[in-house]
């Protein structure tokens, strides 16, 4: 905390009256009536260190970033080992983006005085801003050594916590800042984004409209509530809360990108892009702010442009997983399969828990004819998402069945469909499994491509194409084989992964 009491020092009634009425002011929230007693401390005694930190705090409250800190500033002429008035201005300078002079200021006030636990809490703020979580962490905990029951602390570990992916360790940290400190918003938002992590969005939406009603104006739980909408399929009113959050912050940059994500969502491009570029006039460094523009291009079907914003978005962020993932995406689409596989293997490598990396590699294993690298990276995908994964599974029984081991194969796959319901299940990739165990024909494979929904046909069709190609391939008749390849590509869907893989098979043929 940056108000603390001084010592009484006599000779200076006076100075020291108004220095603690000042004090008692901007307790209450006065904060204009508080800077003008420390003024008049100040004017009394010109060396009154105190009075400068105290005025420094005010106006440090008001945003007043600058003006804080030339008090401090003077504090410290007056007392250069005035351990409070250097974290209080590793403070102000933490506000206001200075991260390397904060740090400074923490780690002089750690050096004065090792037992202070409040510049611990503050140099473990810089270093989560500057991605050394461990280190943060390790700052909060010595923190919470120190002061086991400030609810700072806890809110801080909750955050790096969350950005670790730990939402069990946040959540047990934000519940033990909540439970020291009930109207302590800060730590309401954050319990919202692990609870958002783990997939329960309605109590993560409980949390940010908490936050909400002891805050109105805290544009942070609107951006949170935001995310949780557009992850229910609520574009619109999570452009709404985005909208809010802008409002209530117009420089905060994250409320921009994901604003120009759902509209990007909603298919208004134009919109996005103007977000986009607004949070890059905000922050020329914004890698969320390339990254969308990157995935706008691969919308229009530019890849050029979208590696260009991608290679702009590593740039701003070296550690930048997804940046990686979708950059492989375009150069896949280049028909750059190795530098397509460079850039899946940095995602997996920054973001071992990112699935679609993993997948994506295996398919580019799989154009590659690098069987056993594809299965590893298919069998991976499908650990990490359990819930989706229909595709991987026939991958893997193409894969196992070209290398002969059909009964092994056979198992696996079968054992994935009862899961599923079986082919009576009614759902089409089941179907597609049923079709490779010789549960369906051929022609009722064909059949079940029919549906009402025109698009949804015709990419069932590139994929009834391959599969059938494939079937006939593994059984020896490479012309038939050949035809259905053929058949694949002239379904134009050149998103979809069969096409990529009918045109891998048709190239192996011509060798």
């Amino acid at each position: 905390m940056s108000l603390v009491l001084p010592p009484v020092v006599s000779g200076q009634t006076t100075a020291e009256g108004f220095y603690y009425r000042g004090l008692g002011k901007q307790n209450k929230g006065d904060l204009n009536g508080a800077m003008a007693d420390y003024t008049r401390a100040i004017e009394l005694d010109p060396k009154y260190a105190w009075a400068y930190n105290g005025r420094g705090n005010a106006r440090r409250d008001k945003g007043d970033f600058d003006e804080a800190i030339a008090d401090y500033n003077r504090a410290l002429e007056l007392d250069p080992a005035y351990t409070y008035a250097y974290n209080n201005r590793g403070n102000a300078r933490y506000d206001k983006g200075d991260l390397d002079g904060a740090l400074a200021d923490y780690n002089r006030a750690i050096e004065l005085d090792s037992k202070y636990a409040y510049p611990y809490n503050g140099r473990g703020n810089v270093k989560r801003d500057k991605g050394d979580l461990d280190g943060a962490i390790a700052d909060y905990n010595r923190g919470i050594n120190l002061r086991p029951k400030d609810a700072y602390a806890y809110n801080g570990r909750g955050n790096a916590k969350v950005d670790k992916g730990d939402a069990d360790g946040a959540l047990a940290d934000f519940n033990r800042a909540i439970e020291l400190s009930p109207k302590y918003v800060y730590p309401y938002n954050g319990r919202g984004n692990a609870r958002h992590i783990k997939g329960d969005l309605d109590g993560a939406i409980a949390d940010y409209n908490h936050a909400l009603e002891l805050d109105p104006k805290y544009a942070f739980p609107h951006d949170g509530r935001g995310n949780v909408k557009g992850d229910q399929g609520d574009l619109d009113g999570a452009i709404a809360d985005y909208t809010r959050a802008l409002e209530i912050d117009p420089k905060y940059v994250k409320a921009c990108t994901d604003r120009a994500d759902a509209r990007r969502g909603k298919g208004d491009r134009d919109g996005a892009v103007a977000d986009y570029n607004r949070a890059l006039e905000l922050d020329p460094k914004s890698a969320a702010a390339f990254f969308g523009l990157g995935n706008v291009e691969g919308d229009k079907g530019d890849a050029d442009g979208a590696i260009a914003f991608y290679n702009r978005a590593i740039e701003c962020d070296p550690k930048f997983a997804w940046a990686y993932n979708n950059r492989g995406v375009e150069k896949k689409n280049k028909g750059d399969l190795d530098g397509a596989i460079a850039d899946y293997s940095r995602a997996v490598e920054l973001a071992p828990k990112l699935a679609v990396a993993w997948k994506n590699r295996g398919n580019a294993h799989l154009q590659n004819r690098n069987w056993m690298g594809a299965l590893a990276d298919f069998r991976r995908y499908c650990e990490l998402n359990p819930k989706d994964e229909g595709y991987p599974r026939l991958r893997i029984w193409l894969i196992r069945a070209r290398q002969g081991d059909n009964e092994a194969a056979d198992r696996e796959l079968s054992g994935w469909l009862d899961k599923q319901g079986g082919v009576a299940s009614g759902e089409w990739v089941p179907k597609i499994a049923g079709f490779f165990l010789g549960q369906i024909s051929e022609a009722d494979f064909f059949a079940a491509v029919n549906t009402s929904d025109v698009e949804t046909k015709q990419g069932r069709q590139c994929e009834a194409w391959y599969y059938a190609g494939m079937k006939r391939l593994l059984a020896g008749d490479k012309a038939a084989a050949a035809d259905a390849f053929r058949q694949c590509l002239a379904t134009g869907k050149g998103t979809f992964a069969e096409y990529d893989f009918a045109a891998a098979e048709l190239r192996a043929m011509v060798k």
